[in-house]
């Protein structure tokens, strides 16, 4: 097994070779033998182990297991307690929702205060089996098939190829010890169940089960990634930019067919999940709604509108004027005058009321566009860089000033039509690019 985790470390994962990380230990067989080959693979690693303090004793011996293996190994490692049953009751959540959002919350603080590149687990192909049919008995799309991600951020599985018995063959042939948590074997939790009732099944009726469930992985995989970039290239094309959301045609919806499985892959991304009630948005009245916990959808006549849920922030003193922040590359000034005074390329002048974020200053990335001053419609920041004949060096240089995620200044080049002065304004903001 350690040459064919090698192999696959080489080939799809080259990145832990570069800089060190955590491997997440609980002391489990399958953890215990992700440490011995990552070390064997010459990985440079610290272990994490988080204790959930739900196994009184068994816990704390888990923990200095894994203090004694780090010590074992000549690694450093770091150790966190957790009152696992009171955040469960305080959020309302299960006890293993509560254990993972304690643990993935206490791995990226470990990430950011010791600027490791990645985080190890120790996930098998049995457990993506056993993913895969729980996500079948609840009912999923085709994403809940793909089983469990190999790489999601900065958390990295690299045994996802290897089966159980494979990790507990390598285990025994090396005399590696490991400890036991024995509520892996009480049925009542459901993935125990499907571990130890289902999956047994299973691998019965094909003695090459594993290896061709692991073909269908990714197969299905493959076909995953080709379906998003096909409704990536219809969002691009039914999608309006429509005050900092879209507005997209009814007529394009109800070309797709079938309505409802477009409508699930394009709005899953925006947390949709209550598909009879989305699909109705489409003869609804007018001015009908649908929301997730971070959008939502509206029926406006012709359209469906999808509007990000933003918090309101407080009224904002009519006398205040907005400053630009964050770490500034460039010296700007802002001041309220009566009226508009001397033009040139370093000034511009702002419809004070038009400015509902904070002004920030970046530079562009792909995918920008505004609406330049004086035209009808939208234009890529890119295809503006491309007529005004600005060569690669330019554009790097090149900053933008933002209020938000719209663009209000191509600094010194072209302001934002959105943000013009016109006859119904009252208060005039000049912003001007110092030397």
């Amino acid at each position: 097994m350690l040459e064919a985790f090698k192999n696959h470390i080489a080939k799809s994962l080259p990145q832990l070779l570069d800089r060190p990380g955590l491997i997440a230990c609980s002391a489990g067989i399958d953890s215990v033998v992700l440490t011995h080959l990552c070390a064997a693979s010459g990985i440079h690693f610290a272990l994490a182990h988080c204790n959930f303090s739900l196994r009184g004793q068994q816990s704390n011996e888990d923990e200095q297991f894994v203090k004694n293996l780090a010590t074992k190994m000549e690694v450093s490692s770091y150790v966190t307690q957790f009152d696992t049953a009171a955040y469960a009751t305080k959020q309302g959540i299960s006890v293993q929702m509560a254990a993972r959002d304690l643990r993935y919350q206490w791995f990226d603080e470990l990430l950011n205060e010791h600027n490791y590149a990645w985080v190890l687990t120790a996930h098998h192909l049995d457990d993506a089996l056993e993913t895969f049919i729980i996500n079948l008995s609840r009912g999923t799309g085709l994403d809940g098939l793909c089983g469990i991600p190999e790489e999601n951020n900065k958390i990295t599985r690299p045994l996802l190829p290897f089966t159980s018995e494979q990790i507990k063959e390598y285990a025994l042939q090396n005399d590696i010890s490991w400890r036991e948590d024995q509520t892996n074997e009480d049925t009542k939790y459901l993935r125990n169940k499907v571990r130890h009732e289902v999956v047994p099944s299973l691998k019965e009726l094909h003695p090459t089960f594993m290896n061709n469930f692991d073909n269908t992985l990714r197969y299905l995989s493959g076909s995953a990634v080709m379906l998003s970039a096909h409704v990536n290239s219809i969002k691009e094309q039914i999608f309006i930019p429509y005050h900092q959301g879209y507005k997209i045609p009814l007529e394009a919806l109800n070309k797709l067919e079938p309505t409802e499985s477009y409508l699930y892959e394009i709005f899953k991304t925006y947390g949709f999940t209550s598909w009879v009630d989305i699909s109705g948005l489409l003869t609804a009245m007018s001015g009908k709604e649908v929301r997730s916990k971070t959008h939502r959808l509206i029926k406006d006549r012709q359209h469906i509108i999808l509007q990000e849920l933003i918090e309101e922030s407080p009224a904002r003193d009519e006398e205040e004027i907005p400053e630009v922040t964050g770490d500034l590359p460039l010296e700007i000034k802002i001041e309220e005058v009566e009226e508009i005074e001397e033009k040139n390329n370093t000034i511009l002048y702002l419809d004070k009321e038009t400015l509902n974020h904070r002004l920030t200053v970046r530079k562009w990335k792909k995918g920008d566009y505004f609406f330049p001053l004086g035209m009808d419609g939208r234009k890529k920041v890119s295809k503006f860089f491309k007529d005004e004949k600005m060569d690669a060096v330019a554009k790097e240089k090149q900053w933008l000033l933002c209020c938000g995620d719209d663009i209000v200044w191509i600094i010194g080049r072209r302001a934002d039509d959105r943000f013009k002065i016109t006859l119904k304004t009252k208060h005039i903001l000049k912003v001007t690019l110092e030397e």
